[in-house]
């Protein structure tokens, strides 16, 4: 109810404004790759921070809360991968399809995800004939269990007070 009475007090820009940060974040629309690298930098982090404040203190704040899932997306498609920073140290222009960010993860593997992944690179071996011959011929964990004998010798040590020279 709350929502459509701030609705309705808000301006015709703001309302626009509204839908179009609804469709930046409903649509996978790609940053332009001028605008990446501005966004991709300090003061471009600062710059949103910025407009996020001024929407939550000028606007409504429905208004400021959908900029926040903006800023992030923006940040997120904006965040520029290393091919994309040694192509342009290059000279090259490249625009990728598939968009890996630097800064925010897409989603964060599993360990079960990550246990394939390490199957996959170290497939298992045959073991040499080194190997083979050490497993056979070691004694290590194999060996009988240490016996103790008892005697009945007991050692005596003297008082050897004063017996060094220093």
């Amino acid at each position: 109810m709350k929502l459509l009475k701030t609705l309705e007090k808000s301006t015709p820009m703001e309302i626009v404004l509204l839908l179009a940060f609804i469709i930046y974040i409903i649509f996978p629309i790609q940053t332009p790759h001028s605008v990446r690298s501005m966004v991709d930098s300090p003061l471009g982090l600062v710059v949103i921070f910025l407009i996020t404040v001024s929407l939550f203190v000028y606007t409504s704040p429905i208004l400021g809360v959908v900029y926040i899932f903006v800023a992030y997306e923006l940040i997120r498609r904006s965040s520029l991968t290393s091919s994309d920073v040694i192509a342009t140290q290059r000279g090259y222009d490249r625009h990728s399809t598939e968009y890996m960010p630097t800064h925010v993860p897409k989603s964060i593997p599993t360990q079960a995800d990550k246990n394939a992944e390490m199957a996959e690179l170290n497939p298992p071996r045959n073991p040499t004939l080194e190997e083979e011959i050490v497993q056979m011929r070691a004694p290590i964990g194999r060996s009988d269990p240490v016996k103790y004998t008892e005697s009945s010798f007991k050692p005596v040590a003297d008082n050897t007070l004063g017996a060094s020279l220093w």
